[in-house]
Protein backbone atom coordinates (compact mmCIF):
# COMPACT_ATOMS: atom_id res chain seq x y z
CA UNK A 1 0.00 0.00 0.00
CA UNK A 2 2.73 2.55 0.80
CA UNK A 3 4.39 2.05 -2.65
CA UNK A 4 1.45 2.96 -4.51
CA UNK A 5 0.93 6.83 -2.08
CA UNK A 6 1.88 9.82 -3.60
CA UNK A 7 3.06 12.73 -1.97
CA UNK A 8 0.38 15.27 -0.78
CA UNK A 9 -2.13 12.39 -0.29
CA UNK A 10 -4.20 12.29 2.84
CA UNK A 11 -4.22 9.15 4.62
CA UNK A 12 -6.18 7.60 7.13
CA UNK A 13 -4.49 5.53 9.41
CA UNK A 14 -6.01 3.23 12.73
CA UNK A 15 -4.04 1.05 15.03
CA UNK A 16 -5.09 -2.38 14.49
CA UNK A 17 -2.55 -3.99 16.94
CA UNK A 18 -0.51 -2.25 19.95
CA UNK A 19 2.76 -3.29 19.44
CA UNK A 20 4.61 -4.65 22.16
CA UNK A 21 8.09 -2.73 21.47
CA UNK A 22 8.70 0.61 23.10
CA UNK A 23 10.90 1.82 19.68
CA UNK A 24 7.33 0.98 17.61
CA UNK A 25 5.46 2.54 19.76
CA UNK A 26 7.11 5.19 20.10
CA UNK A 27 7.46 5.42 15.98
CA UNK A 28 3.45 5.53 15.79
CA UNK A 29 2.79 8.11 18.36
CA UNK A 30 5.24 10.18 16.20
CA UNK A 31 3.41 9.71 12.88
CA UNK A 32 -0.13 10.38 15.10
CA UNK A 33 1.64 14.07 15.97
CA UNK A 34 1.71 14.81 12.23
CA UNK A 35 -2.29 15.26 12.14
CA UNK A 36 -3.08 18.83 12.22
CA UNK A 37 -6.10 18.05 15.03
CA UNK A 38 -3.45 16.81 17.31
CA UNK A 39 -0.43 19.00 16.17
CA UNK A 40 -3.00 22.37 16.79
CA UNK A 41 -3.91 21.02 20.26
CA UNK A 42 -0.22 20.04 21.25
CA UNK A 43 0.64 23.44 20.14
CA UNK A 44 -2.25 25.11 22.38
CA UNK A 45 -1.40 22.74 25.29
CA UNK A 46 2.40 24.68 25.08
CA UNK A 47 1.04 28.33 24.83
CA UNK A 48 -1.29 27.82 27.84
CA UNK A 49 1.75 25.83 29.69
CA UNK A 50 3.88 28.89 28.81
CA UNK A 51 0.98 31.23 30.20
CA UNK A 52 0.93 29.49 33.41
CA UNK A 53 4.21 28.78 34.47
CA UNK A 54 4.87 29.45 38.23
CA UNK A 55 8.08 31.51 38.39
CA UNK A 56 9.39 32.21 41.66
CA UNK A 57 12.94 33.37 43.46
CA UNK A 58 15.01 30.69 45.72
CA UNK A 59 18.58 31.77 46.45
CA UNK A 60 18.29 35.03 44.68
CA UNK A 61 17.84 33.44 41.43
CA UNK A 62 14.92 33.34 39.45
CA UNK A 63 13.27 29.08 39.15
CA UNK A 64 10.17 28.19 37.08
CA UNK A 65 7.91 25.72 37.94
CA UNK A 66 6.74 23.87 34.59
CA UNK A 67 3.63 21.26 34.15
CA UNK A 68 3.88 17.73 32.20
CA UNK A 69 3.23 17.88 28.71
CA UNK A 70 0.01 16.78 27.53
CA UNK A 71 -0.36 13.73 26.01
CA UNK A 72 -2.53 13.61 23.50
CA UNK A 73 -1.22 11.28 21.00
CA UNK A 74 -1.79 8.27 22.62
CA UNK A 75 -0.90 4.87 20.98
CA UNK A 76 -3.99 2.50 21.65
CA UNK A 77 -5.80 0.18 19.55
CA UNK A 78 -8.32 1.62 17.49
CA UNK A 79 -7.09 4.89 17.42
CA UNK A 80 -7.63 6.44 14.18
CA UNK A 81 -5.29 9.71 12.66
CA UNK A 82 -5.11 11.36 9.37
CA UNK A 83 -2.25 13.08 7.72
CA UNK A 84 -0.56 14.17 4.52
CA UNK A 85 1.35 11.75 2.89
CA UNK A 86 5.16 12.63 2.11
CA UNK A 87 8.22 10.37 1.55
CA UNK A 88 10.25 11.25 4.41
CA UNK A 89 7.92 8.77 6.59
CA UNK A 90 7.60 6.11 4.30
CA UNK A 91 10.29 4.02 6.13
CA UNK A 92 8.73 5.09 9.61
CA UNK A 93 5.36 3.85 7.98
CA UNK A 94 7.12 0.44 6.37
CA UNK A 95 8.63 -0.51 9.42
CA UNK A 96 5.14 -0.10 11.93
CA UNK A 97 2.80 -1.51 8.96
CA UNK A 98 1.78 -4.99 10.71
CA UNK A 99 0.40 -2.55 13.39
CA UNK A 100 -1.56 -0.15 10.97
CA UNK A 101 -4.25 0.14 8.73
CA UNK A 102 -3.42 2.39 6.06
CA UNK A 103 -5.98 3.75 3.74
CA UNK A 104 -5.93 6.73 1.33
CA UNK A 105 -9.10 9.10 2.22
Amino acid sequence: MIDTLNAGDTIKCTISKVPSNKGSRDTITRLMRRDPDIKRGLARAQRMRRQRMHAYIRGGRMWYSREKAAKIAICEQGNTWSMRFTHDIAPDLSSVEQFLSVEKA
